[in-house]
């Protein structure tokens, strides 16, 4: 019998502090459908530099569950909590986790910033790797940027558009 996949949501997780990959890694374990976004940054010691995976937004993992599921989230170690809005899990929209899994994807050079940037014009990607994509548009300093907001996490990610065409 096929899984009834209507009830499943997004929302997102708190995780202690550079526990991310191992709290994802026990929910994949646990059968609980995670989403970790990791970017690649290069990182300077003392001695030398290397390329490290890091997640993209510190202490947050999305995860896609049933409402049955929700208490079996706190079975994991490094879970600290749901991420609520008046006391409720907050439901992230399926668009916008789709929006950062394209962008990581394709390698698309991104950043992630705090704080919901409201000004500027909605859009729709026509082409490229964001195909579909909507978000909003902001000119800084001469490049397009795309700010796509996480809902109610204070979280946007800003991908440049120079290699894609938009429509109002």
């Amino acid at each position: 019998m096929k899984e009834d996949t209507t009830k499943h949501v997004w929302h997102a997780i708190y995780t202690k502090s550079r526990a991310e990959k191992k709290v994802a890694e026990a929910l994949s374990k646990k059968g609980i459908h995670n989403y970790l976004p990791i970017k690649r940054e290069l990182r300077q010691w003392s001695d030398r530099k290397k390329w490290v995976e890091v997640p993209a937004i510190s202490s947050y993992v999305f995860i896609k569950i049933t409402p049955e599921q929700y208490k079996w989230v706190f079975d994991v170690v490094g879970v600290v909590a749901y991420v609520t809005h008046k006391g409720a899990a907050v439901v992230i929209p399926e668009n916008e986790i789709v929006a950062m899994q394209k962008t990581i994807e394709n390698k698309i050079a991104f950043s992630v910033e705090a704080g919901n940037i409201k000004k500027g014009e909605e859009i729709t990607v026509t082409s490229g790797p964001l195909k579909g994509i909507k978000g909003v548009v902001n000119t800084i300093q001469g490049t397009k940027k795309l700010y796509l907001n996480i809902s109610n996490i204070g979280y946007t990610l800003v991908v440049d558009l120079n290699e894609a065409t938009i429509e109002k």
